[in-house]
């Protein structure tokens, strides 16, 4: 239903476009997200409806849209954070969702991305909220801990994707890599329909909770969280300062009523230096304003966590010049 609502409302935006034409230019803004199954991409869908302002559409002080006028944005449904930098890098998208640890590599030119040609355009728009490490088993499989999934069936999500890397890590930071496991490479939404039918013991999800793919999954079939932690892997953090201590609550997954120790790194939302100021400044100043916010705080669970105050928390890249102008401004930035 979420997504009927955003493509009724590109459509609708499309048809108020005519009507108007000539009345105010039209803009498109795409926003690169993830699979139809996870977080990113009903997030995406929210950013868009927040930043967008059709042609035609009623003012903001009169009950209207407050997104920057004349922009229609939409969100796209992609592979996550690798495939959308790629994208944003080749100019086939305007923006995207990436990890903080990849758009890091990515700009640097490290890690990840050593050997190949560092993004150097690669500009941060805002850091969202914390992307969870999930680690979820069949109940039957017998697994309680990441040293467990020796021998056993384990999708550490499609490539393109930065659960793919930190999966990477995280088994490494155990003891464990890829010739250990019985590795498949699917989406989690593929996945979880693997282990419903028996076929899956287990696969690795990078995220907000709670994500769609497993709630449904634990619905109807005794999953189970394992706890990751640089306690029991110490090499993870040691290595690796993006990753953060992290907890998914109790009660987010059925038959999971146990806090659960895991980490997290952040989402963020990212550019290219080639996009024009003024307009990364409007975006930005939509994406925080009051309208914005009622609609994250409705929209979905993790909206609550996407605030003015933790938006610059984490990024590691530099700020798009119109991002960074609207910071200042708003006293987030000296």
């Amino acid at each position: 239903m979420k997504h009927t609502k955003i493509f009724t409302g590109i459509a609708l935006a499309f048809g108020l476009a005519a009507s108007a034409a000539g009345a105010q230019e039209m803009s498109f803004f795409r926003i690169g997200t993830g699979g139809t199954a996870g977080t990113y991409y009903p997030i995406g869908g929210l950013l868009a409806n927040a930043i967008s302002n059709p042609p035609g559409s009623r003012p903001c002080d009169q009950g209207g849209s407050c997104g920057v006028p004349g922009l229609i944005a939409s969100a796209l449904s992609a592979n996550g954070s690798v495939a959308n930098i790629n994208a944003i890098a080749g100019g086939s998208l305007e923006s995207g969702f990436s990890q903080s640890d990849v758009a890091t590599w990515a700009y640097t030119g490290t890690g990840i991305w050593e050997g190949k040609p560092a993004v150097d355009k690669l500009r941060a728009i805002a850091n969202l909220y914390p992307e969870s490490i999930h680690l979820i088993t069949s109940a039957e499989s017998g697994i309680s801990s990441v040293a467990d999934l020796k021998g056993k069936r384990v999708s550490m999500d499609e490539p393109g994707s930065g659960t793919l890397v930190d999966a990477k890590i995280i088994l490494d930071g155990y003891g464990l890599s890829e010739a250990d496991i019985q590795p498949e490479f699917l989406k989690p939404d593929q996945a979880a329909d693997r282990m419903r039918d028996g076929a899956m013991d287990a696969f690795f999800f990078v995220g907000g909770y709670p994500a769609g793919a497993i709630s449904e999954l634990a619905s109807q079939h005794a999953v189970k969280l394992i706890p990751i932690s640089c306690e029991e892997a110490p090499k993870i953090c040691e290595e690796f300062k993006f990753f953060a201590p992290d907890v998914i609550p109790g009660g987010t997954y059925e038959g999971n009523a146990d806090d659960v120790q895991t980490l997290s790194v952040g989402a963020q939302w990212v550019t290219s230096a080639d996009q024009p100021e003024e307009l990364i400044y409007q975006i930005t100043k939509a994406l925080w304003n009051d309208n914005s916010r009622k609609q994250l705080d409705a929209g979905h669970a993790k909206g609550k966590a996407i605030t003015k105050e933790t938006a610059l928390n984490g990024v590691g890249i530099p700020l798009h010049p119109g991002a960074e102008k609207f910071y200042k401004e708003a006293g987030l930035l000296k």
